[in-house]
């Protein structure tokens, strides 16, 4: 409840963006460059003039975007092969199986600043790489768990009823497996968020002029900044570690709620 109660907070902060601050995060005010928190910007500006404040509320709505479509993507992904490799067997799901191994021999970082490489930088080619790269976890869950389901009593009335192949894959077996899919893509959610706070930080991420927690940090990276501004980085850091330790914390419930052994 601890990890919901922060989600639903900083999420709606993040809807109500406009309603929280007058500012726009892009805003260049040269006049009040680094200044410090006060009553008319409450985080402080950043070197450009720019409100942290109001950076730091629209960044989280890029940020927890990105987090959430890659998961979900992945997830999607995941499900759909590991329906059909689960249910039928036989050599589709030898190749998939190969081919989620060859996934899972590297680092999950590694592939996606290869792919960052060639597809280049932007917000959608984020999503898709995220989405491509996190589907083998919930495959293996999947399919784990068709292999059981389709011997079941019910699976058989399917059949004797004349019903589909497909219907009985999407709309008899795939519901019985959603409680470790939905525990999976909260997990992965703050794991994407991480990964794009690192890849914005890097200059590998979302393009410098769309506000991100991870561009935030970027252009506080210097010495100096990080010496004498430390409202510039200081924020957006909590942001992170929080959200993230509110997801990892609400899967975690999740797991413990959601799971039939308990």
């Amino acid at each position: 409840m601890a990890g919901f109660s922060i989600i639903a907070i900083m999420s709606l902060a993040a809807i109500l963006a406009p309603l929280l601050t007058s500012y726009s995060p892009n805003q260049i005010d040269l006049a009040n460059r680094a200044k410090p928190p006060s009553w008319e910007h409450w985080m402080g500006t950043d070197k450009i003039g720019r409100d942290v404040f109001a950076r730091l509320l629209y960044g989280a709505r890029i940020s927890i975007l990105i987090g959430l479509s890659g998961a979900l993507g992945g997830a999607v992904i995941g499900s759909i092969l590991g329906c059909f490799s689960g249910y039928f067997g036989g050599w589709f799901d030898k190749i998939m199986l190969r081919v989620s191994e060859i996934f899972m021999t590297f680092p999950q970082i590694v592939l996606i600043l290869i792919l960052v490489v060639f597809l280049g930088q932007g917000l959608f080619n984020l999503i898709f790489i995220f989405a491509i790269t996190g589907w083998t976890g919930t495959y293996r869950l999947v399919r784990g768990r068709f292999f059981s389901l389709r011997e079941e009593s019910y699976v058989e009335a399917c059949r004797a009823f004349g019903i589909g192949e497909i219907s009985i894959m999407f709309r008899h077996i795939l519901p019985n497996t959603l409680s470790p899919v939905i525990v999976s893509v909260t997990l992965a959610t703050a794991g994407f968020i991480l990964a794009e706070s690192g890849l914005s930080f890097l200059g590998l991420g979302v393009p410098s002029g769309i506000p991100t927690w991870g561009n935030i940090i970027n252009a506080a990276k210097s010495v100096d900044v990080i010496q004498n501004n430390p409202w510039l980085w200081l924020p957006p850091g909590l942001a992170i570690s929080l959200f993230v330790l509110g997801v990892n914390f609400f899967g975690d419930g999740l797991r413990d709620v959601l799971d039939p052994n308990q």
